[in-house]
C-alpha cells in the first residue's frame, strides 16, 4: 500500500519485509502474530510530536520507517538532543514500563511509519510472552548505558570541540562504510548543538575550524571525514 510521502505502508507485521535484529523486530512467529494484533499503524509527517517530555505514558511507538529526534528541554528553554532514532527503534519504552511520564519529547525529522501499542497492551503482551520481556529488559539496561554515556559527554568532557569530535565519530562508525567515511548531513546547525550542548555559533565555527585543519570536508549535503585518527586523538585526549 502506498501513502503520503512516498512511503509504503507496513501494516502487518508478519510479512514485513524488513524485519530484522531489533527489539520488536524478528520475533518469534506466534510473538509477531500477537504484535500484529495489538498495534495500529500510522504515517506521521515532519515535525509531528510522538508523545512531549512530561505526558503521561499512553504506551511506545515502533519506528518503521523515518527518523525521529529525543529532547529534553529546561525549564529555561534550553533544548538538549539526546538521541536520533532510527527505523526499529522502540520510543517511549522506559516511561510505559515504569509508568512514570515521558522524560524526552519524541518528534519525527522525516515523514515516517510508527506502530502505537497502548501501555496496557504492551504490559499484557509482555505476560504472555517472556522472551520478548527478556529483550524489553535488555532494551532498558543499554538505554541506561546510553543515558549514562551522554553524561559523561556532556558533563565531563572539556571542550565544546572534544564533544563535536566525538559527534562525528559516533556517525561515522554508524554509517557502517568501511574506508570512506561519508556521513550524509541532514541537521541544522542548532540541532547539532543541541546534541553536544552547546550554540549555533560554536558550531558554525567548529565546523571551519575543522576545515581548516583539514579534518572534515563538506560536499553539499554529504559530510566527508577527512582525517579519523585525528578526530580520535582528540577525544581520547
Amino acid at each position: 500500500m502506498r501513502a503520503p510521502y512516498g512511503l509504503a505502508v507496513l501494516d502487518n507485521c508478519v510479512t514485513c519485509p524488513i524485519r530484522e535484529e531489533h527489539l520488536f523486530c524478528n520475533l518469534p512467529l506466534n510473538a509477531v502474530q500477537k504484535l500484529n494484533e495489538i498495534k495500529s499503524t500510522a504515517i506521521y509527517p515532519n515535525s509531528t510530536m510522538l508523545f512531549i517530555e512530561g505526558q503521561q505514558p499512553r504506551g511506545v511507538f515502533i519506528l518503521c520507517t523515518g527518523k525521529a529526534k529525543l529532547s529534553t528541554s529546561s525549564g529555561e528553554g534550553k533544548t538538549i538532543i539526546t538521541k536520533i532514532s532510527e527505523p526499529g527503534d522502540v520510543l517511549g519504552l522506559n516511561a510505559a514500563i515504569s509508568n512514570r511520564p515521558y522524560e524526552v519529547t519524541a518528534e519525527m525529522i522525516e515523514p515516517g511509519q510508527a506502530n502505537f501499542i497502548t501501555r496496557d497492551a504492551l504490559l499484557q503482551f509482555l505476560r504472555e510472552y517472556g522472551e520478548v520481556a527478556l529483550r524489553v529488559a535488555e532494551q532498558l539496561s543499554r538505554n541506561y548505558y546510553a543515558a549514562y554515556e551522554e553524561i559523561r559527554t556532556l558533563g565531563l568532557t572539556s571542550s565544546p570541540s572534544e564533544k563535536f569530535a566525538k559527534l562525528l565519530l559516533g556517525w561515522s562508525n554508524a554509517t557502517g562504510n568501511g574506508g570512506s567515511l561519508q556521513v550524509k548531513l541532514t541537521f541544522t546547525h542548532e540541532e547539532i548543538a543541541e546534541m553536544i550542548g552547546t550554540t549555533r555559533e560554536t558550531v558554525s565555527r567548529l565546523f571551519s575550524q575543522f576545515k581548516k585543519k583539514q579534518l572534515v570536508q563538506l560536499k553539499g549535503a554529504t559530510l566527508i571525514i577527512r582525517n579519523k585518527p585525528a578526530l580520535e586523538k582528540m577525544v581520547n585526549s
